[in-house]
């Protein structure tokens, strides 16, 4: 799904992870506007990946246990840019939020994902 709806990570940091989205005709609902599922699927992809890079991926993955947004600006065109920080690194659960904002940096969407961290076996 991923690369179907052309996410690309464009940063890593110490404590956050970035990525972009385009706003298109995969991403937009029947109106013209960014679809909220689209939004949803960015953080999940996000959130999924940051957990993931914080574990021992021979002994342990990541998989997501509950999502919320809250869509708080439409946007039509372009791309919207995504930035997830941790707010909770546990030993069975992890809690993300990312912030999805506009190509003018205006704050569209915000969202938290829990994961769960799971043990190999």
């Amino acid at each position: 799904m991923t690369d179907f709806l052309g996410i690309k990570f464009t940063q890593i940091g110490e404590d956050f992870l970035e990525a972009t989205m385009p706003v298109d005709h995969r991403t937009k609902q029947p109106l013209g506007l960014l679809h909220g599922g689209a939004n949803v699927v960015l953080a999940e992809t996000m959130g999924s990946v940051a957990a993931t890079l914080t574990v021992d991926q021979q002994k342990q993955y990541c998989v997501g246990l509950e999502i919320n947004a809250n869509h708080v600006k439409s946007v039509k065109d372009g791309f919207v840019k995504g930035i997830t920080k941790p707010i909770h690194i546990g030993k069975k659960t992890q809690i993300w939020e990312i912030k999805i904002y506009t190509e003018n940096e205006e704050l569209s969407c915000i969202s938290r994902i829990t994961m769960a961290v799971i043990d190999k076996k």
